[in-house]
């Protein structure tokens, strides 16, 4: 199926060097003469949505902070829109930030449709402020660690260090996904570099909301710009025109006359079929990116959707089998420094269930919570194909975690407590690491393809295996399980193994029962 989607993408850009006035490509003369939007005065407004550290801070247990050395990060935005300089509040001592509640809103002309801007995230610190690096540019300069973008009034969309890709490719030119900066796109993902990432969106005053501005209504599509197309499908293909508009278009400059060019892979009239494509190849089709647009999945980008259930109290005093709240951050970090974003339903998307508690859980009667409490007794779920299954349970017969589903794994807090936490940080590390483990086997890492994995022999150190394995520095080796967060990149020679990768996260696809 990625041949076919390749194939769209080659028919496409022949269709816009030979036929310039296609319906799918802007057309050379406009219908309005100078106001690019004759019904509002336009203005812009950049909208920050989150940001958080990418820094590498698990370490062997010994938690470090580079961005800044005496505290978590104390971060601000700057953001330069046609040479106009905004800034942000500071958000002090935090490495995560979810709802910043911050924008900015700037006239500009309405007659001239490129806006310049310049986004940079700062750690503020008492006298010498130190800028963060989100940026894929490789160079040293300082300068390098900012964001420079330009956005359409015509279209509604932007490029430059951040775009859904060039001469109809939107998927090999900006891993990070549209609207997300990342900071480890320069290759630092294993340096202290300042590394952090930013998601964003920019917009204009629309009359009817729809988030398509009027210049491309009247122009490409025909429709009626005071009307609010938002969830209008006249193609049938399960896809709203709004999003085929937002992630169908992507720019090309026509070498031949050095103009600008806009097309559109996905045509919002004419029926594609969505339930096929999955040109980033993360195991969800069109129809289940849209359906997941809502928590951030982007189809030009790898995500890795996660449901998390626990298990209540015990009425003895048994623990809660909770994830610790600072494991979840751990294991967003070290996926999404990797460009595999990782969503973590844990009752933010609608998901999550508190399961009874059981003093032990057979093997049957956890397949049982699978059933109960993910499908909800209907093997056709939709989450089935979009969400793995991570469980966590207080007690499991056999083993304290295990794969049972190509897409679902439980893991037993009761083990983990006896015979591996010691502090508060080595908690959050250890469950981090076991659920990362797990997980990894839903993504196909498994003894069969990858001998350094889930040995057992691998577990003690005074065995010939644990130092046969040493370079394999991965959570996937119990040689480092409990210790560490982060599969291997296969760097390190003989017996490592390239996790990074070899994942496939279409792996989960598979059905077990």
């Amino acid at each position: 199926m990625k041949n076919l989607y390749l194939y769209l993408l080659a028919l496409m850009s022949i269709l816009a060097i030979l036929l310039p006035s296609s319906s799918i490509v802007l057309a050379n003369t406009d219908k309005i003469t100078n106001d690019l939007d004759p019904l509002v005065d336009i203005k812009i407004t950049f909208e920050l949505l989150g940001i958080r550290s990418l820094e590498k801070n698990d370490n062997h247990l010994k938690i470090k902070e580079y961005i800044d050395k005496y505290s978590k990060p104390d971060f601000f935005v700057k953001v330069f829109i046609n040479g106009e300089k905004f800034q942000s509040n500071i958000w002090r001592n935090t490495r995560y930030i979810y709802d910043p509640n911050w924008s900015v809103t700037v006239d500009v002309p309405d007659d001239i449709e490129l806006v310049n801007i310049t986004i940079q995230l700062w750690d503020w610190n008492l006298g010498f402020n130190k800028i963060c690096d989100i940026s894929s540019d490789p160079s040293f300069f300082t300068d390098s660690y900012d964001v420079e973008l330009v956005y359409s009034i015509k279209n509604g969309q932007w490029w430059g260090d951040d775009h859904k890709g060039n001469n109809g490719d939107p998927i090999s030119t900006d891993y990070s996904g549209y609207g997300r900066l990342n900071g480890c796109d320069d290759g630092s993902i294993y340096q202290q570099d300042r590394d952090c990432e930013l998601w964003f969106d920019i917009y204009q005053t629309d009359p009817d909301g729809d988030r398509i501005p009027y210049w491309s209504e009247v122009n490409i599509f025909e429709t009626d710009p005071t009307v609010d197309d938002r969830g209008r499908d006249d193609d049938g293909d399960g896809i709203p025109y709004e999003w085929e508009y937002k992630y169908g278009h992507y720019v090309w400059i026509n070498r031949y006359t050095g103009e600008i060019q806009h097309n559109w892979i996905y045509n919002p009239f004419i029926k594609e079929d969505h339930d096929e494509f999955d040109p980033d190849e993360d195991g969800l089709n069109n129809v289940e990116e849209y359906l997941t647009s809502q928590w951030g999945s982007d189809p030009f980008r790898k995500d890795l959707f996660v449901e998390l259930d626990q298990m209540e109290a015990g009425p003895n005093g048994e623990p809660a089998s909770i994830l610790p709240e600072e494991s979840k951050e751990l294991l967003r970090t070290v996926y999404n420094r990797q460009n595999i974003v990782y969503h973590l339903d844990d009752g933010c998307m609608g998901g999550s269930d508190i399961i009874p508690f059981d003093e032990s859980s057979t093997d049957g009667e956890i397949r049982d919570f699978f059933i109960d409490y993910f499908l909800h007794n209907d093997n056709d779920h939709w989450r089935r194909g979009v969400f793995h299954y991570g469980i966590i349970i207080y007690n499991a017969e056999r083993w304290h975690g295990f794969v049972f589903n190509a897409n679902a794994y439980q893991l037993s807090t009761k083990g983990i407590e006896e015979k591996v936490v010691l502090t508060q940080k080595h908690r959050d590390i250890a469950y981090a690491s076991a659920y990362m483990h797990e997980c990894g086997h839903t993504l196909g890492i498994y003894h069969g393809n990858t001998p350094g994995c889930d040995d057992q022999e691998g577990k003690n150190p005074f065995t010939i295996n644990w130092w046969k394995w040493r370079p394999y520095k991965s959570v996937m080796n119990y040689g480092y399980m409990y210790l560490m967060l982060d599969y291997s990149d296969g760097s390190r020679g003989k017996n490592d193994f390239d996790d990074w990768n070899r994942l496939d996260l279409t792996y989960f696809e598979n059905q077990w029962f």
